[in-house]
């Protein structure tokens, strides 16, 4: 690994912004931003199809992709997000990487990292102590004990806690109420410090945040309770850029972490803008497949920040696509279709990177390319898992040319207007990107709905749904369409900035599986960790 330092110096940043967190990680103030700009500041998105159980390596191809660019000589910055301990203990394992493609240190990245995500812990769990303090004593922000919306977070996945009852133990207990337990990424917390610019805009944010009604159904906020400067200083760290590098040694910012269902999925506008500053390109990646992360980037995080990507990346594999068409790769080759499809309708470019797995066939491959070819698609292989920087070279060559660095930005193009209401922004998502034929909305979603109507207006839709299907059943595939999704609960996340809607039967708590991957971590003799990643 490259000294800290030299990477920084690579990236351009001022030695008076980097702030040291160890060896080989650092926070970048957010003083470099004000400093003159060194690139050309273009992003490219890495969005898939739709995951299945054999994986995509979405970032693998992301890590793949700028270490091909970097080998090609361009300026080139990756910007992801944190790995969650939910996932790292749970199915996934580790979310560095794969192979020769990873960003390192992988295991420190995958673990305590520089604490973020224990510092969005602390902050969301003061607002809930907060908020049953002010029960406790009379509740004199005129909150309703049985309209709390506020829960707990934990960066565990653990089954056990997704419905509990809190305040037992007598009058010293506190208000005996129902509540539950969210994994940290699902945070609202997350969600805020991931789209604010600044610390001032960290605490409007925060200060926004509902954390249940009053008994004449107006909203009560983490400002009610006075909770936002408290919340901002266990924030202030933490709301800095981290810096690592790839396998490598290319420059790469990898800070915040939203749950992908619940919230926008991507890494932080922060992060993006250190990205955009210093380099020609910043390579970033949403969460899930395109239908869900990708139309979140676009439509929460590029028109809140402004941004918009000059091409979108759709990482496949063979074995995806067989999965989609249940053993048929020529079926699956349709779920393919329909993922580009849903980039064009933002006006952007797909480019397709096939990620090759040592078991793929050649004439699949061929097959997979061919196919894409005839759909006015350009696609390249990946290789990088085995074959590092050379293995993302191909890809790296068709996104430069799909960028066209010299051309003026393209105007954003959104899904929905921001003056739609809440119903039909939610049935424009479903219809057109999910390909649902209508959206039912139980009775407390569309009151729910209607309440934001009326006093929140004007923000976007966060669905939160399966990853595993476009429609709201996780067992209903890749090729699911021509149903009704149910829309059977209203989050406003007004911090955040927009209104999430619960399809189905997705829960904001994971559960470890039957054999979780932390049972596969170790300490050897030497003291380094083993087992984080898949494969280990």
């Amino acid at each position: 690994m490259r000294s800290i330092d030299e990477v920084a110096t690579d990236l351009g940043i001022h030695p008076d912004d980097l702030v040291p967190v160890g060896r080989h990680a650092a926070k970048i103030e957010h003083a470099a931003l004000s400093r003159p700009a060194s690139g050309k500041g273009r992003l490219v998105l890495v969005s898939a199809v739709t995951p299945t159980k054999a994986g995509e390596g979405k970032t693998t191809v992301s890590v793949a992709l700028t270490m091909g660019l970097r080998a090609r000589g361009r300026s080139v910055c990756l910007a992801l997000r944190e790995p969650s301990l939910g996932p790292v203990f749970g199915i996934k394992g580790g979310g560095t990487g794969g192979g020769a493609a990873q960003i390192v240190p992988s295991d420190e990245i995958n673990l305590h990292f520089t604490g973020d995500m224990h510092a969005i812990g602390a902050a969301h769990n003061l607002l809930a102590a907060l908020v049953d303090t002010d029960l406790h004593f009379g509740a004199p922000s005129g909150l309703d004990s049985r309209r709390v919306r506020w829960p707990r977070v934990l960066d565990v996945n653990d089954r056990a806690l997704r419905n509990i009852t809190t305040g037992l133990g007598g009058r010293d207990g506190g208000v005996p109420r129902e509540t539950r337990f969210d994994i940290t990424a699902a945070s609202e917390v997350m969600a805020v410090l991931s789209l604010a610019e600044d610390l001032p805009d960290l605490e409007r944010r925060l200060a926004r945040i509902v954390v249940g009604q009053r008994a004449d159904l107006s909203y009560v906020t983490a400002a009610d309770l006075e909770a936002a400067p408290a919340m901002a200083a266990l924030l202030r760290d933490a709301l800095l850029p981290n810096l690592v590098q790839t396998a490598a040694g290319d420059p790469a910012l990898v800070h915040g972490g939203p749950f992908a269902n619940i919230a926008h999925g991507c890494s932080s506008v922060a992060a993006t803008r250190i990205g955009l500053h210093y380099s020609d390109l910043v390579v970033t990646e949403a969460g899930f497949g395109f239908d869900l992360g990708g139309e979140k980037f676009l439509d929460i995080k590029c028109r809140q920040a402004g941004l918009w990507p000059r091409c979108v990346v759709l990482v496949t594999t063979v074995k995806a696509l067989e999965a989609h068409g249940e053993g048929d790769l020529a079926r699956g080759l349709g779920h393919l279709d329909r993922q580009l499809a849903n980039v064009r309708r933002f006006g952007l470019t797909p480019v397709v990177a096939v990620n090759v797995f040592g078991t793929d066939e050649e004439v699949k491959l061929k097959r997979v390319e061919a196919h894409a070819d005839r759909r006015g698609a350009k696609a390249a292989r990946v290789t990088s898992f085995v074959d590092g920087a050379a293995g993302g070279e191909a890809l790296a060559d068709v996104v430069w040319e799909a960028c066209a660095m010299d051309e003026p930005d393209k105007a954003p193009h959104f899904l929905y207007a921001l003056q739609e209401s809440y119903g039909d922004k939610v049935h424009n998502i479903a219809q057109r990107i999910y390909g649902a034929r209508d959206v039912a909305f139980t009775a407390t979603a569309k009151r729910a709905l209607a309440r934001l109507d009326e006093c929140a207006p004007g923000l976007p839709v966060c669905v939160a749904k399966t990853h595993l299907s476009f429609s709201d059943d996780p067992k209903a595939g890749g090729l699911a369409e021509g149903f009704v999704a149910t829309v059977r609960e209203v989050r406003p996340m007004l911090g955040a900035g927009f209104v999430t809607v619960l399809m189905g039967e997705i829960v904001t708590m994971p559960a470890l599986p039957r054999e979780p991957a932390a049972k596969r971590v170790r300490i050897d003799a030497d003291g380094k960790i083993r087992g984080l990643m898949q494969g280990d």
